[in-house]
């Protein structure tokens, strides 16, 4: 049976039958092919008389009837900043009813009672659902490390004959029925230029890379492609590769879904991922005045209505941050990220942006907050970063972080490399580095220490983090040369300068022939070769401190991929080469 004629045995069962032209016009089919489909039905003994159901059909419908329901709840929602840390997203209300709510008492209305909510970021807050519907809630205890892949699998026994639905999905009317009789993926006819599914004549959901049908979620699943998600699921949570994967991976077999597409109606069908979606659905909704909008609308002293355009950027190493517009100008909040109040120490950045706001060093401060870290900046327009590719504009940095260094700026405290690498150490709770040799290459690391120590330093503030991402270019008026920004400032703190040429070496990921040029872009009358070995002991242990800092981020279960081996090799490698450059010096 194919799709047209379950899609018609399902009319049928819904509906009273008049005359084959109101089933056309319904169904939005021709005329021609409603008789067909209806010859096929009759042939295959699931319609007699007046189209009337057989008792084949109603077995067919038994057999693939909708049971149960899963509903996702267990994430972040990091893309409802600012309000994804106040209020979980399942929670959110539109005309005063919580998305999820709304989702059970849909489902409830068809008969579906067997309901569990999979749940994790503030999963405490979904306990009242038990004794006001009677669903389960299944906890899912990696939530931070994993996406809703591994929700779905905790959730594995439920999957026959049953609706997965997300807990960001607000329907007008109700998605969910009594009947099914096969397997669908819910789409909205709306282009979506970040969709990677689009639906083909057949109805069937293939991959583009071009851009296709908005995504809704919603999905049901009935008997052999139940059978087949649940063991595809079962592999692919196991396997490492997709730890950050949506569930929906598991539906592909090649570049196909293994199930039908259902597209729902975009002006009564939301999924609602921003703080912008959630005005533009209710913009009377209570959660939409949060503590940071208020926040924003005192330092700015505009109204909250005056704040728009809040749009999240690319997730950092660090923090979570999101643009919004207030009155034509731009500014940046940014919100510290997991693990974050481990790692920095915001009254001392808080000292930072003192000695240096007004100096035209970074970007425009107008709020900071030395508790939290929260931050409130000018958004610099039309900046770029800088391409640690072109030479042209590595030198450009180096002068300009040179020019800063030689402020010879002052504060109070200290960021002691070796320090930093105990420290990072004890966050790990315990466990070993995933490292085999990592003992080894620590002594060696610490052995860098003495001749270091013996070098002169001109001691001043610095970055500490001057990577070439934290570099923009400000384009200025025609005759003008491009101003160079130096932004985020958490780990700044007073040691030796060159620390900083380290530290762009490594996040760049740079060659040895690359860290020469960027030493001769630096120091452009030339590099002290006793200076130079210092560097190079700098490489050597800020990739051991990166390196341990991205093993505590894997245990927040935040990876970097090729960016945390490469630091672990600059300790081994680097090392070695001051070695042959101090057993050249002797000899």
């Amino acid at each position: 049976m194919n799709k047209t004629e379950k899609d018609t045995l399902l009319f049928l069962k819904n509906h009273s039958f008049l005359n084959q032209r109101i089933v056309a016009e319904q169904m939005k089919l021709s005329l021609g092919k409603v008789n067909q489909t209806l010859r096929s039905l009759q042939d295959q003994g699931y319609l007699k008389g007046e189209m009337n159901l057989t008792d084949k059909a109603l077995t067919l419908f038994s057999e693939h009837a909708p049971r149960r329901a899963v509903i996702l709840a267990a994430g972040y929602g990091m893309r409802m900043v600012p309000i994804h840390r106040e209020t979980p997203k399942g929670l959110l209300q539109i005309n005063g009813e919580p998305l999820i709510e709304r989702q059970i008492r849909q489902l409830q209305e068809v008969g579906i009672t067997d309901i569990t909510v999979v749940v994790g970021f503030m999963k405490e807050s979904y306990e009242y659902l038990i004794d006001t519907y009677g669903v389960k809630l299944l906890i899912n205890m990696e939530y931070a490390k994993k996406n809703n892949l591994h929700s779905l699998n905790l959730a594995s026994d439920k999957i026959e004959n049953t609706y997965i639905i997300p807990c960001d999905i607000w329907c007008q009317e109700n998605p969910f029925c009594r009947n099914e009789l096969y397997s669908w993926y819910m789409v909205c006819e709306l282009v979506d230029d970040e969709s990677s599914v689009r639906v083909n004549r057949k109805q069937e959901l293939v991959k583009t890379n071009r851009g296709g049908n908005q995504m809704i979620g919603i999905s049901y699943v009935t008997g052999d492609t139940a059978v087949e998600l649940k063991n595809r699921i079962a592999q692919m949570d196991g396997d490492f590769r997709w730890q950050n994967s949506f569930w929906e991976e598991a539906l592909f077999l090649q570049d196909k879904m293994i199930v039908f597409a259902k597209v729902a109606s975009s002006l009564s069908t939301y999924e609602i991922n921003t703080y912008e979606q959630l005005r533009e659905l209710d913009a009377s909704c209570r959660q939409l005045h949060s503590q940071t909008i208020q926040l924003i609308a005192q330092t700015l002293q505009v109204l909250e209505e005056d704040i728009r355009d809040i749009t999240i950027l690319k997730k950092g190493m660090t923090n979570r941050s999101f643009l919004f517009t207030c009155r034509n100008q731009s500014y940046i909040m940014r919100i510290p990220g997991e693990g974050t109040e481990q790692l920095i120490n915001r009254r001392q950045e808080s000292q930072v942006y003192e000695a240096i706001n007004g100096l035209g060093i970074s970007d425009d401060l107008y709020y900071i907050n030395p508790e939290n870290g929260c931050k409130i900046t000018a958004f610099l327009e039309n900046a770029r970063t800088c391409d640690p590719e072109n030479l042209e504009e590595v030198r450009a940095c180096m002068k300009r972080l040179r020019e800063f260094h030689k402020r010879n700026l002052k504060v109070e405290h200290t960021f002691d490399l070796y320090q930093q690498i105990e420290f990072y150490e004890t966050l790990w709770n315990g466990a070993s580095s995933c490292y085999q040799d990592y003992n080894e290459t620590k002594g060696k690391v610490y052995r860098l220490k003495g001749y270091i120590d013996r070098q002169p330093k001109e001691w001043t503030l610095t970055h500490i983090d001057a990577v070439s991402d934290n570099f923009l270019f400000i384009p200025g008026n025609p005759s003008e040369e491009e101003e160079i920004r130096l932004i985020d400032w958490e780990y700044a703190g007073m040691q030796d300068p060159h620390v900083d040429i380290a530290m762009f070496a490594i996040y760049a990921m740079y060659d040895r022939e690359q860290v020469e040029k960027l030493i001769e872009a630096y120091f452009s009358e030339g590099c002290d070769p006793a200076v130079r070995r210092k560097i190079y002991c700098y490489i050597a242990t800020c990739g051991l401190l990166w390196s341990n800092w991205c093993e505590y981020k894997r245990q927040l279960g935040v990876e970097f991929g090729e960016y945390s081996i490469r630091q672990y090799r600059y300790a081994k490698e680097y090392y070695k080469i001051f070695q042959e450059e101090q057993h050249e010096l002797s000899c």
